[in-house]
């Protein structure tokens, strides 16, 4: 028995569905944060971005990581800084989010336009 080619049956493009912002509002944090660092430069990485940021994650550009604050603890100290305690997502080493405690956020490192 022959087998035809199988790669004339494969998606050339990808499905619309993955252009909509509506999918990205249904994704687990996960799959978020799995397309913005193994997307990078696509319209899904800035929907990826665009996500996290309504569910109040910040990206540090310095440290290329999603921090998201507690708000219960975060000071503002002065236009440039503030301070408390994040959660801090690693996605390098294990993948998972972590706690950093008395974490100054300096405004500069803030990314307030991902772009594509």
């Amino acid at each position: 028995m022959q087998w035809g080619n199988p790669c004339k049956f494969f998606p050339t493009t990808p499905l619309s569905v993955y252009q909509s912002p509506e999918l990205f509002e249904k994704l687990h944090l996960d799959t978020l944060f799995f397309i913005f660092y193994y997307q990078p430069g696509t319209y899904q990485q800035h929907l990826a971005a665009k996500e996290l940021k309504k569910k109040s994650w910040k990206y540090h550009k310095k440290y290329t990581t999603w921090l998201l604050p507690d708000f219960n603890t975060i000071k503002i100290l002065n236009e440039q800084v503030e301070h408390g305690t994040y959660v801090s997502f690693d996605y390098v080493s294990t993948w998972s989010k972590q706690l950093k405690k008395n974490f100054s956020f300096e405004y500069i490192h803030l990314e307030d336009e991902i772009t594509i």
